[in-house]
């Protein structure tokens, strides 16, 4: 279930980086190169801090493949898109939730501790963002709108804590699941968000 999942998420974050390049008026290479780097680039982030080489997707050519053709694809569809917000924050939430667990499944089997664990987790969910908003020169949304760095961390702290207490796995997936989906809606309907550091010098001289 949790490889289907990343597949959608993967090609789903293609899609967005390819919407965010279009934004910029970026050329068809540009519009590839975002795409693939919004999809695959919290995994790699994770891959280089781990000491996980080699990275995944290098081992996987299938990745590289629907990652670009994901966001060639945007270009088509682009005029539809508007119809499919919905769709996609839902496959946004999921992607959020499955490459948090992926990420921390990764640190797991590196032996990491639980700390190093739910970062990596975190870095996995959110870092293919951070990228995507940093090469179209705006500042990163996962860290400045609607919870979403923080979903991941729940995320992270729920399926760590039902792995350890012996819970199915496949439970325990549909739990992480089901909460990052119900968080990251709630935070979107309700415009949830952490409390704003707001630093002027001006303000405390």
């Amino acid at each position: 279930m949790l490889i289907s999942i990343y597949m959608i998420a993967i090609t789903a974050e293609a899609m967005s980086g390819a919407l965010a390049a279009g934004r910029r008026n970026m050329d068809l290479f540009g519009v590839a190169v975002i795409a693939f780097f919004t999809a695959l680039g919290g995994g790699t982030v994770r891959d280089i801090l781990l000491g996980n080489f080699p990275v995944t997707w290098t081992q996987h050519p299938r990745y590289i493949y629907m990652t670009i053709t994901g966001g060639l694809v945007t270009i088509v569809i682009a005029r539809f898109m508007r119809h499919l917000h919905q769709l996609f924050l839902v496959l946004d939430a999921l992607g959020l939730a499955a490459f948090t667990v992926i990420g921390c499944n990764v640190a797991l089997e590196l032996g990491y501790d639980t700390v190093v664990v739910v970062m990596a987790g975190i870095t996995t969910g959110i870092f293919g963002g951070i990228i995507r908003d940093i090469m179209c020169n705006r500042t990163p949304q996962v860290l400045r709108h609607e919870l979403y760095a923080s979903v991941s961390l729940v995320v992270a702290f729920l399926y760590l804590t039902l792995l350890r207490q012996g819970v199915n796995e496949s439970v325990t997936l549909l739990a992480a699941f089901s909460l990052g989906l119900l968080l990251r809606m709630a935070a979107i309907r309700w415009r949830l968000s952490l409390p704003v550091f707001s630093y002027s010098q001006a303000r405390w001289e």
